[in-house]
């Protein structure tokens, strides 16, 4: 039997029966599941802020509210969004904040040379943007530009949008229409600094960071601004060991990490009419996160016992090839049930993870990657993805509960890996058991055995489709929607339930 020890859970996984034990003390927990782990992504790319988010001032065929979408918002409240970060990604580094401030007719355009070569007009820019974020009741995560811009840009930023007055940015501020500051707390230092944000080595951009880093706040950090390092991409843990080895920590908050769930960045796979092996390939990939948090980790821990520095996972999803007919640097894919399998298990690791992992952005929001909505001219569909988010976000600063879990292995051409995963929690509104089985076919008989304390009442909701492929259309928009579970039978502290194929399931119990 192989085991893993994660955070406060110790999971273990066997092929010698087909039934899932799990076993969870519910009078344990101490460590609680950050609600930034269920943040989101909104970058300048293919339609995920014009035509997605924003429709413009002047639209009368959408309803919206000073140009952004009011179904979009509805939505996201809805689904409790905690944070998002904007305005990249790769865009972040080439974008010039000051060009996005003031009337609109005055903002000069420029070319989103990443994403597709479009021009674009500015006009959703640094108020629009917290605009936004208050509409949907998010905290704002700016990613500054360290790449092409200027340590005294992303100082001028950082006031014109915390100062309260007397500074010339926040004077400017009050010239373009917004009196209070939006006192923005959380900070990117750059994006992937190893890559389009600068090509940068490891110790160049420890270098880089703390310069920036010492020039955005007080050497106190009096403002307690919650920096994060642009971090690795997936298993460099070198790079991790040098940011944690050469940044004060006084002077980090947060250090990144990227993983995109990909079969081949040359040969991607289709987002919906994909075979077994391919989505065999893409749950290995996603249940590498796991791995990736863990060995992270360790690495962190060597310098920071007392786990006072946040692993941020700012980029995280499926990604696939564009949908025929779509432009190839929009990044617009089709969402299934294949993507819920993704953040079912995704999001029970983060929150296994949660004494090191606080903070996580899915990519993206809107129309890009694996987004929770899309949209097509006046219409807008919620995805599979969505609605598991939505189900989750009741682990939102919960107290993670410590389990035990044994689960049968989901097995392709000799190849092997855990078909369910699952996390639990404990807040005001009882125990909460969140369960993802990413098995093709095969549905597993679970048994939950709770320790701790007496209950007495069990409810649930399910979130499955008679195939993986399937997903929501702009013809048929709740093909796949949340419904009431009521298979889940409790006796004595005993839980017992069938999880379908490719299901997520989220109970909570009194």
């Amino acid at each position: 039997m192989k085991k893993i020890v994660l955070a406060l859970c110790c999971i273990a996984w066997t092929s010698l029966s087909a039934q899932t034990k799990i076993t969870l003390n519910t009078d344990l927990g101490k460590t609680q599941i950050n609600k930034h782990i269920y943040g989101h992504f909104a970058e300048h790319l293919g339609r995920c802020i014009y035509d997605g988010l924003y429709v413009g001032e002047n639209n009368t065929k959408v309803a919206h509210t000073r140009g952004i979408r009011n179904d979009i918002v509805q939505a996201l409240k809805d689904l409790k969004v905690p944070n998002l970060r904007w305005p990249g990604g790769c865009f972040a580094d080439a974008y010039q904040w000051k060009d996005g401030i003031g009337p609109k007719e005055n903002r000069p355009s420029m070319i989103n040379v990443w994403w597709g070569g479009v021009t674009e007009d500015n006009s959703f820019g640094t108020h629009e943007f917290l605009d936004l974020c208050e509409q949907i009741g998010a905290e704002p995560y700016l990613a500054g530009n360290v790449g092409s811009g200027t340590v005294q840009d992303l100082i001028d930023w950082v006031n014109y949008v915390n100062h309260p007055g007397g500074s010339p940015m926040s004077e400017l501020r009050k010239k373009n229409g917004r009196e209070k500051p939006w006192n923005v707390k959380m900070w990117g230092v750059g994006n992937e600094a190893w890559g389009c944000g600068g090509n940068m080595n490891a110790e160049y951009y420890s270098n880089i960071y703390k310069q920036y880093a010492t020039f955005m706040t007080s050497w106190t950090n009096d403002a307690k601004l919650f920096r994060i390092a642009s971090g690795a991409t997936d298993d460099d843990y070198a790079w991790t060991e040098t940011l944690m080895k050469n940044i004060p920590h006084n002077m980090l908050s947060g250090v990144a990490l990227h993983h995109y769930s990909v079969i081949d960045w040359n040969k991607k796979g289709p987002s919906t009419q994909f075979s077994e092996a391919q989505y065999f390939k893409i749950m290995q990939e996603a249940w590498k996160m796991d791995e990736l948090i863990v060995r992270h980790s360790t690495i962190m821990d060597k310098y920071d016992p007392e786990k006072k520095v946040a692993l941020i996972v700012d980029e995280w999803g499926g990604w696939y090839e564009v949908e025929p007919g779509t432009n190839p640097g929009f990044l617009y894919q089709q969402n299934t049930m294949r993507d819920a399998m993704i953040a079912g298990m995704t999001l029970n690791i983060f929150n296994n993870h949660a004494d090191r992992v606080r903070g996580a952005n899915l990519a993206q929001m809107v129309n890009v990657l694996q987004a929770v909505i899309l949209t097509e001219g006046e219409k807008m569909i919620l995805t599979p993805t969505y609605h598991v988010m939505k189900m989750y976000n009741v682990h939102q600063d919960a107290t993670l509960l410590p389990i035990q879990l044994e689960t049968q292995n989901y097995k392709f051409e000799g190849k092997s890996i855990p078909a369910v995963s699952a996390s639990a929690s404990k807040n005001e509104s009882g125990i909460n058991i969140s369960l993802t089985n990413i098995d093709y076919t095969k549905s597993h008989e679970v048994t939950i055995s709770l320790r701790g304390e007496n209950v007495s009442k069990v409810s649930g909701q399910i979130l499955t489709s008679g195939s993986i492929q399937d997903y929501n259309t702009f013809e048929q928009p709740e093909k796949i929607k949340v419904k009431e579970f009521t298979g889940a039978k409790l006796n004595n502290g005993v839980l017992k339930l069938t999880i379908p194929a490719h299901s997520v399931i989220v109970l909570n119990v009194k």
